[in-house]
């Protein structure tokens, strides 16, 4: 009996120090990361928002759902590709290297946009 009081006793310590630990990092910021840019690309009314951005290599691209329809973002090549984004979902895709990456929707593809990487 008494061991398993004592068991008890430090997996409650262990668990309290725990939660604690996770309670003090709650307001923190989160742990920097690689420095790069970021850009936002707008769909709203079957349009991508710009419909080419030219951005530098590291550049993290959001893409945000405005419109009331469901939209993907889908690479040509297939480098990247979305779920299916409702209203006012994002998808973001940092791009490590240069060159230009079209876009379309895949189920509107005549929706269709392009990331210029320099």
């Amino acid at each position: 009996m008494r061991i398993g009081v004592c068991i008890a006793a430090v997996a409650l310590a262990v668990l309290s120090i725990f939660g604690a630990t996770r309670a003090s990092n709650a307001g923190s910021p989160p742990a920097p990361q690689a420095q790069g840019s970021t850009a936002e690309v707008k769909i709203d009314n079957f349009v991508f928002g710009p419909q080419a951005l030219t951005v530098a290599v590291g550049t993290t691209v959001t893409w945000v759902n405005r419109d009331d329809i469901p939209h993907t973002v889908v690479s040509n090549d297939g480098v990247f590709k979305s779920k299916v984004l409702d209203t006012d979902d994002k998808f973001s895709f940092t791009f490590s290297k240069a060159g230009t990456f079209a876009y379309f929707c895949s189920i509107h593809p005549k929706m269709t946009g392009k990331v210029i990487v320099q």
